[in-house]
Formats: structure tokens, C-alpha cells, sequence
């Protein structure tokens, strides 16, 4: 799944996720790429209702959202529609 960002340097998340919750694959075009390419690291492998946990609500300095709030969106996106896929 690709989904473009809204209030952040990066333009947009990439990523795949399993029938399972598990995500790999993440990457971001734009941004920190040091820091962008972290946390793509450390969500490698993990459930994604715990990333979202986790990521959800992050504020980059005076922005109301930041990188790590986009992927969770995106997540929570891509869980909906895993969801939609399964009725």
C-alpha cells in the first residue's frame, strides 16, 4: 500500500502488510532519510495495530502531525480495508 502524506517533509508511506497484521516493506520517499529509514526498521516484522499504538498522535515540533502519525494512519487505512476484504 501506498498512501501520501499530509504535513510532513515526506510525501508519502509505502508499505506491505499480511492477512495477519504483520508489516514489511515499509519505506518513505521524502523526509529525514536517516530517520525515516529507522523507523521502517523497526516496524519490519511487527503487528500493526501495535505500530499504531505507538506511532499514533506524534507531533513533529510545531506540526500537528509528524512521519511516524502518517504511517499510523496509513496503517489503520490498510487494516480497514483488510477488514472490508475479509466480509
Amino acid at each position: 500500500m501506498t498512501r501520501k502524506n499530509s504535513g510532513t517533509c515526506s510525501r508519502s508511506v509505502s508499505f506491505n502488510i499480511d492477512d495477519n497484521k504483520i508489516i514489511t516493506g515499509v519505506s518513505f520517499e521524502g523526509g529525514c532519510n536517516g530517520n525515516l529509514k529507522g523507523i521502517a526498521a523497526l516496524c519490519e516484522g511487527q503487528n500493526a495495530e501495535d505500530i499504531i499504538r505507538r506511532c499514533k498522535g506524534i507531533r513533529c515540533g510545531f506540526k500537528s502531525t509528524s512521519c511516524p502519525d502518517q504511517l499510523a494512519l496509513a496503517l489503520e487505512e490498510a487494516l480497514e480495508k483488510l477488514q472490508t476484504a475479509r466480509v
